[in-house]
């Protein structure tokens, strides 16, 4: 059943809660740069996480765990020059949080500070809870993300389901509620069973927004790369393609070599 939007004129967390109690659900996508947030603004997002999958999709390595701090704001930055109404979320990368809760609220500073983002998101439950803790103890606003943490694919093994079996399952509830607890605004849950998604959205208050979690949860997310078809050998069963850009910017590149070698690009019209 669809529900009547609010006009936001500023998405904050406190929106995103009121969403959720509202019956709204959020719309989230992935943004890197400056002219990619324009569109997203544009086409009326909600939030806009400036995930560590840029370490995939745009510097091309396997994983989410090469990407630096300084690499991150850089980023955020660029997002954040773009963004007007949506609310900005940035990932903590791998290794700036998981050692030291003093090194995770200094990681969290520098990106509030260097970046103007309005919050951060961290892979992990009671393992990080101490580090959680600190960062908001600062005053700055933190996502949860529990399931399928990308952070850590080698303890995992592989990208497969996540809390299929009762023990993890259980574990993931008891997380969810003490993230919720401890303050947390929101929470993503990444490739978990739908029904279990369902299952903590409904028992706790804060947004859930999944990524190959249902849609029994509060939002949703996905790479705006993969959505958009300009990553084309991703094929989850979870993502559904709106546009298949790579093609279409393969023929104009295409077209445009084949007029510049023809020596029909720039004809009369377009030259002084």
């Amino acid at each position: 059943m669809s529900v009547a939007k609010k006009d936001y004129k500023k998405v904050t967390t406190k929106s995103l809660i009121d969403m959720k109690a509202n019956g709204e659900k959020i719309s989230m996508l992935t943004c890197y740069d400056y002219s990619m947030a324009k569109v997203l603004e544009a086409g009326g997002i909600d939030v806009m996480l400036v995930g560590d999958s840029a370490s995939n999709v745009m510097a091309g390595h396997e994983t989410t765990l090469p990407i630096t701090l300084d690499q991150m704001i850089y980023h955020a930055q660029s997002v954040v020059r773009g963004a007007d109404r949506a609310l900005v979320v940035v990932d903590l990368p791998f290794g700036t949080y998981q050692s030291d809760p003093k090194e995770a609220l200094r990681s969290a500073i520098r990106i509030m500070k260097e970046s103007g983002a309005h919050a951060v998101k961290m892979e992990g439950g009671a393992e990080i809870k101490e580090g959680i803790k600190r960062i908001l103890g600062a005053g700055v606003p933190v996502m949860g993300h529990l399931g399928l943490t990308p952070q850590s694919i080698y303890k995992f093994g592989t990208y497969t389901v996540r809390a299929k079996e009762d023990q993890e399952a259980e574990q993931l509830i008891k997380d969810a509620k003490m993230l919720e607890d401890i303050g947390c605004f929101a929470l993503v849950l990444e490739k978990i069973p739908a029904s279990l998604a369902q299952k903590v959205a409904e028992s706790i208050s804060i947004p859930v927004i999944g990524i190959g979690a249902g849609n029994g949860v509060d939002g949703q997310v996905l790479v705006v790369h993969d959505m958009i078809g300009l990553t084309h050998e991703f094929h989850p069963k979870f993502l559904r393609r709106y546009l298949n850009i790579f093609e279409q910017m393969k023929e104009a590149v295409s077209q445009y070599v084949r007029d510049v070698k023809a020596v029909d690009f720039p004809n009369e019209n377009e030259q002084y």
